[in-house]
């Protein structure tokens, strides 16, 4: 069922559907093991396995690994808010790294703050699974792509 969030309709899609078309449309995904946890609506939460190869000196995981896995999570809000949001980029995103993240699991919790015709702002917070630590807060804008339009 469509459901409405911050002013804008959202269409849904399952977590089972989202990693069918990541594996399919962006293989990069499939890579670092992003897993979808849920997609609810409002909110979309994906988990990227701990991966010793995303480990930096001091031990933390590395920035490109949280961006990233935070980007993902925009995208699903995308997706959650379009019937195909093959062509939604983003095209701008603001990280702020607030803790360093301990060698672990990380989660992703992204919701969409404005959804527009052309623009959705959406913020996603990376937390550790390890410890629940705030590591990331990340604002990002995609640009969404051109409804059909009837007739």
């Amino acid at each position: 069922m469509d459901k409405t969030v911050n002013g804008a309709p959202t269409i849904g899609i399952s977590e089972r559907d989202f990693d069918r078309i990541m594996a399919e449309k962006v293989p990069f995904v499939g890579d670092m093991g992003i897993i979808t946890e849920s997609l609810d609506g409002a909110v979309a939460r994906l988990r990227l396995p701990f991966n010793p190869r995303h480990i930096r000196p001091g031990n933390v995981i590395c920035g490109p690994a949280i961006f990233a896995l935070a980007d993902i999570a925009l995208y699903a809000v995308a997706w959650m808010h379009v019937p195909v949001a093959d062509h939604a980029v983003t095209t701008e995103a603001t990280v702020h790294f607030l803790s360093g993240a301990r060698p672990g699991d990380l989660i992703a919790e992204a919701s969409v703050l404005k959804a527009g015709k052309r623009l959705l702002v959406a913020q996603c917070h990376i937390r550790s699974a390890v410890d629940n630590t705030l590591c990331a807060h990340v604002v990002g804008t995609y640009a969404m792509p051109p409804t059909a339009k009837a007739g």
